[in-house]
């Protein structure tokens, strides 16, 4: 099963300097539905010899239940085999957070944590996040609403020139 995993990563990996928009789509339908049905037969098989209730039954529960997500990447370009990419993204604002549970006192956590999700998320909106916190700092004073804070958000910020 490891090795049939492993040769979908390796073609992946394979694809990233070549596949390019929905060639990759084409690829993944042309040579990963082998593997996949192997490995579906292999877990199939697999869950018929262990009790549902071990760990590695209800792994192939799991697995089996969820095989139509698992699959449903083979349509589409953009998705990735795992969410790696994405675990490595969110990991700094996770461990930020853990972090600042307790600054001082168990209230204090949530300033740093806020500033931080700030800083972050304009970083991920593709802003200086000191322009940014130097900018909403500055005009937050003047906004008498909730409704006025929308354009400060990182997704909706612009900076004035």
């Amino acid at each position: 099963m490891l090795r049939l995993v492993g040769r979908l990563y390796q073609h992946e990996r394979e694809w990233d300097e070549a596949a390019v928009g929905e060639q990759r789509a084409a690829l993944r339908q042309e040579h990963f539905a082998q593997p996949l049905a192997r490995l579906r037969w292999l877990v199939t098989a697999l869950q018929k010899r262990v009790l549902p209730r071990t760990g590695l039954g209800q792994a192939c529960t799991y697995l089996l239940g969820h095989w139509a997500p698992l699959t449903a990447h083979l349509r589409h370009s953009q998705t990735r085999l795992d969410t790696n990419a994405v675990e490595n993204a969110i990991r700094p604002s996770k461990l930020g957070a853990k972090n600042w549970l307790f600054v001082g006192h168990p209230d204090a956590g949530d300033r740093p944590a806020v500033i931080y999700s700030l800083i972050v998320s304009a970083q991920r909106c593709g802003h200086d996040p000191h322009a940014y916190l130097k900018d909403v700092l500055t005009r937050l004073p003047a906004m008498t609403t909730k409704h006025d804070l929308t354009p400060l958000l990182p997704a909706h910020w612009r900076p004035v020139p």
